[in-house]
């Protein structure tokens, strides 16, 4: 009688897992349909809005705003990703349990749901009106830093405390410090789940509209032959006004509609936007992944 109950829980549960698989399959399947669907409708819209001269640094073109859209990202990347990292190690590694680490990790779950727009305004009245300058892409990459620092917080975070605890403590009998096993186990160990933070920051950064509305500026005025860092038509002068990709696009479908290639820019700056990051994601796993081997070689 015993073994018929066994018998019967074990088959009810094999009978649940295979439901709840197929379900979690289905969804999964669905949710990726519906991604490469949602793509593929943007890229071959986009594409078919080509028309010559889209590509130039022209008015009529999106040249320019593919520039700074990526230099902004990088500069965004170089403020947010080393105090980030730092911030997720702290959280792991060094803050102990207690009503301060609940009060900072309130802070930066309420950062994390900040709308960008409200973001922009911050970045506006801190970086643009309290420093007398106007509208620039350093006050830009910082707005969006802002934006970034709860995502690469947390992944950090999550992926550090993720390891085994052998890890540390075999580096610790060792003989190492905590700053070289964290240096040199902790953070390798951990590299992958934090570059997959660093790219969904990334991406963020690349398709942000509303907090560069009141910092970077919706103007752009580059001089391809002046390289003078002084100089505001310097395409390397972090200090200059800079359309990127996503606000171009917003322009172009509101105030910008005047131009009679309004619409065709628009959709195939779209196009561009998913493809350059995606071409991102790419090519920071690749990065990532000839590391780990040369790593691994060196060990």
């Amino acid at each position: 009688m015993n073994n018929d109950r066994i018998n019967g829980t074990v088959k009810r549960a094999e009978r649940a897992d295979r439901i709840m698989t197929l379900l979690f399959y289905l969804t999964g399947g669905f949710f990726l349909l519906f991604l490469i669907f949602l793509a593929g409708y943007i890229i071959i819209k986009g594409f078919a809005d080509y028309y010559p001269g889209i590509l130039s640094c022209t008015k009529d073109g999106i040249g320019n705003q593919f520039f700074n859209t990526v230099y902004l990202v990088f500069l965004s990347l170089l403020f947010s990703v080393p105090v980030g990292v730092a911030a997720g190690i702290y959280m792991a590694e060094y803050a102990r349990a207690g009503k301060l680490l609940s009060f900072l990790k309130i802070c930066i779950e309420s950062l994390s749901s900040l709308p960008s727009i409200v973001a922009g305004l911050f970045g506006y009245l801190m970086f643009i009106l309290m420093t007398g300058m106007k509208w620039n892409l350093i006050a830009g990459a910082l707005t969006v830093s802002i934006l970034n620092l709860p995502l690469i917080t947390t992944t950090t975070e999550d992926a550090v405390r993720s390891l085994p605890k052998g890890y540390k403590e075999g580096s610790l009998a060792l003989g190492a410090s905590l700053r070289q096993t964290i240096q040199r186990v902790l953070l390798p160990a951990a590299r992958p789940r934090i570059l997959t933070g660093i790219i969904l920051a990334a991406g963020r950064g690349f398709g942000e509209a509303a907090a560069l509305l009141y910092t970077a500026g919706q103007s752009t005025n580059i001089d391809w032959s002046n390289w003078n860092l002084n100089s505001p038509a310097c395409p390397l002068n972090p200090f200059r006004p800079g359309e990127t990709l996503a606000l171009h696009i917003w322009v172009m479908r509101t105030e910008g509609s005047l131009n009679r290639n309004a619409g065709r820019i628009a959709g195939f700056s779209s196009a561009v936007l998913i493809i350059l990051v995606l071409l991102f994601s790419l090519i920071a796993r690749k990065l990532s992944k000839k590391a780990d081997e040369a790593a691994g070689g060196l060990s």
